[in-house]
């Protein structure tokens, strides 16, 4: 199924609740991952900000209203940015005073920044853009002079003022000193690339996560958009219906949810649509290991 027709049964099964003298069965559970560090479990799809969120325009912010409650309506928890990503922040707390049930969200965002001091007043700056009395997580931004700001984070922790502790880096940078980090430290979530073409972190960051017991978030899930620009015009394999895929974003995300180190992939858009058809990735079966390595293989050839 691609996109297009994707989205034309999302609006049509929208609408069957309200035709008279219909069964309805109960849509598969959302799936749910564990934080080990404290059992609290979140859906394992999120949603990221990167680009998709930077709206300069304040008039023009409310835009991004439409997804956000699309994310939330249908299971959507946590939410990822970062002052790194322009107005991301400040489109994110216009929108949050917009959306029902704001507290729902498990909000994510990073210190992005050198020294101690300045950490302090990023992080202080994202609380007021944001508008929320604490932060779920916070996170050091592509480690980031990130010996500082740990023990900032630590206090921060201690004093309620943050729940969770993180550190990230994105494409494939870092990967060896990202390794010393998660071994010198204890960090509650780790965030880093993973998908279907880009699997380095399987040799030693899965696993090193999964044995030190963190939560690993996985950013560019799509490939900022290249995975799309492989399978463009080419069909679904009719296998996928084996993992309950029914498009190719769907395709991409349960090859990394299924990866059982993965806790939460954060995919973004600009398009309500398309969060919902990446929230229904988090439901229904996912692949096993043949069906894995088969899915890899597959994106090798295109």
């Amino acid at each position: 199924m691609q996109r297009r027709t994707f989205l034309q049964w999302v609006a049509t099964l929208a609408a069957l609740p309200y035709l008279p003298g219909r069964a309805h069965a109960e849509p598969p559970a959302l799936l749910r991952r564990a934080i080990p560090s404290t059992g609290e479990q979140i859906p394992a799809i999120g949603m990221g900000t990167w680009l998709t969120f930077d709206i300069r325009d304040e008039s023009e912010r409310t835009q991004r209203t439409p997804v956000l409650q699309a994310f939330l309506d249908h299971g959507g928890k946590l939410l990822d940015s970062s002052p790194m990503y322009g107005d991301s922040e400040a489109t994110i707390g216009v929108c949050l005073k917009q959306i029902t049930q704001p507290e729902r969200i498990f909000a994510a965002t990073k210190v992005w920044t050198p020294g101690r001091w300045l950490g302090i007043k990023q992080m202080e700056a994202s609380q007021r853009l944001w508008g929320v009395p604490t932060f779920d997580l916070m996170q050091i931004h592509n480690m980031l002079d990130w010996e500082t700001h740990i023990e900032t984070l630590k206090q921060w922790k201690a004093d309620g003022r943050i729940r969770y502790i993180g550190i990230t880096t994105s494409h494939g940078r870092r990967h060896e000193e990202m390794e010393q980090a998660l071994m010198r430290e204890k960090f509650d979530f780790v965030q880093f690339t993973y998908n279907v073409v880009d699997r380095d972190v399987e040799q030693r960051l899965l696993p090193l996560a999964a044995e030190r017991g963190i939560a690993v978030i996985c950013n560019r899930p799509f490939q900022r958009g290249g995975l799309f620009d492989r399978v463009r015009g080419k069909p679904l394999p009719e296998w996928a219906a084996e993992f309950d895929a029914t498009t190719w974003a769907q395709f991409f995300l349960k090859f990394i949810v299924a990866h059982p180190a993965v806790t939460c992939a954060i995919p973004a858009t600009r398009n309500p649509a398309h969060a919902i058809e990446n929230m229904e990735a988090a439901r229904g079966r996912l692949p096993n290991a043949e069906l894995r390595a088969r899915m890899a293989t597959l994106m090798e050839t295109l």
